[in-house]
C-alpha cells in the first residue's frame, strides 16, 4: 500500500436494506432510483415512466395530457416525436398551422402550412376530435384522406396535423404503410419491440398518421400485406380513432380515366371501402416542391 493512502474497513450492514448507494449524476442516485439525466433520456425515447416508479398521475378527466409537467403528458409528446425521428423525417416536426389574429407568432425554426393545404378545415377538423376526446365520443368525421402529386405537400400537411394533436394533448403517431408491415414481420421493430407491440401502439394512439398508402407497391399485394392493412383500418374504424391517410394513388380506377394502378388493384375494394368509412377527401394540388428551380443537368 502506498504512503499516504488509507482504507477505512467498516463492517458490513446486515441487510441491503441499509446500504446507502451513491454513484455519478449519470448513474444511480442517493436512493438507488434513477438519476435526472436518464429520466431525461428515457423520457425523450417515450418510456411510460409508471414502470420506472414515477408515481403516475390520474388521467386528465377530458382525457387529454396537455400538461407537459406530468410523466405521461410529456410521455405521448415524445413517443410523437420519435414515431417521426424513426422515419428520419424530423423535418416534418416543424409545421404547424397559421397563428390567428391575437395568438402568439410561431417560434423561430417553425413553419406555417399555405393555403394550399387547407389548415383553416385542419383546424376546424382537429376541434372535432379533441371535443369528441374530451367528451368521450367518436367523431363524426373519422377519416382524412390525402391524395396528391409527388412532393405536393402531402406529408407535411399530415404532421402538422400531427404537431399541433399532440401539443394539444392527444396521443398522436406517425408511421409510413410499407414501414408499418415490415414491422409487423418478427424481429424487425426497432428497440426491440415485438410485432404485437408494433400493432398495439399503433392501433390505440388517439390519431394516426399513415403516410404513403401503397407507396413503392405497382401490383397486387401479398396476402400478409393485405391482411396487415385491412386489420389496421378496421381496428382503428372499429373503435373509432382518427387516422390521416395520405397517398400518391387514387382510391378506385374511374371509367374511361386512364388511370394508372389505383388502391383497389393493390390491397382490394374491401381496403378501400374500410378507408372511406367517415371519411373526407383533401387533395393536395400543386406543383412538386421538392423540384429544384433550375433543372439539373445530370
Amino acid at each position: 500500500m502506498s504512503v499516504g493512502a488509507e482504507v477505512a474497513f467498516r463492517p458490513q450492514p446486515e441487510s441491503s436494506a441499509e446500504v446507502a448507494l451513491s454513484g455519478p449524476a449519470r448513474g444511480l442516485n442517493s436512493f438507488a432510483g434513477i438519476s435526472e439525466h436518464v429520466m431525461r433520456v428515457l423520457q425523450r425515447r417515450g418510456v411510460d415512466m409508471a414502470v420506472l416508479g414515477v408515481p403516475p398521475q390520474p388521467e386528465p378527466e377530458d382525457g387529454l395530457w396537455e400538461d407537459v409537467a406530468v410523466p405521461q403528458a410529456r410521455a405521448h409528446l415524445n413517443l410523437w416525436r420519435q414515431s417521426i425521428r424513426d422515419a428520419s423525417q424530423d423535418d416534418y416536426l416543424r409545421f404547424r398551422f397559421p397563428r390567428r389574429e391575437g395568438e402568439e407568432p410561431l417560434a423561430d425554426g417553425l413553419q406555417a402550412l399555405d393555403e394550399m393545404q387547407q389548415p383553416d378545415f385542419l383546424r376546424s377538423w382537429l376541434d372535432a376530435l379533441v371535443k369528441a376526446k374530451a367528451q368521450k365520443k367518436r367523431p363524426e368525421l373519422l377519416n382524412l384522406i390525402v391524395p396528391g402529386n409527388i412532393g405536393s405537400g402531402k406529408s407535411a400537411l399530415a404532421c402538422g396535423v400531427g404537431n399541433e394533436a399532440a401539443a394539444r394533448g392527444l396521443w398522436v403517431m406517425y408511421v409510413k404503410h410499407s414501414t408499418y408491415l415490415t414491422w409487423r414481420r418478427p424481429d424487425s421493430a426497432p428497440r426491440g419491440m415485438s410485432a404485437w407491440e408494433v400493432q398495439k401502439r399503433f392501433v390505440e394512439c388517439d390519431l394516426l398518421i399513415l403516410d404513403e398508402v401503397c407507396g413503392g407497391m405497382n401490383s397486387l399485394a401479398t396476402d400478409f400485406v393485405e391482411r396487415e392493412s385491412t386489420d389496421l383500418v378496421d381496428a382503428r374504424g372499429a373503435a373509432g380513432r382518427p387516422t390521416v391517410y395520405t397517398t400518391n394513388l387514387r382510391g378506385r380506377r374511374k371509367p374511361n380515366s386512364g388511370a394508372g394502378v389505383v388502391i383497389a388493384d393493390i390491397l382490394g375494394e374491401r381496403f378501400v371501402s374500410r378507408l372511406e368509412d367517415r371519411a373526407h377527401v383533401l387533395r393536395v394540388v400543386g406543383p412538386d416542391r421538392r423540384t429544384p428551380r433550375k433543372q439539373l443537368d445530370w
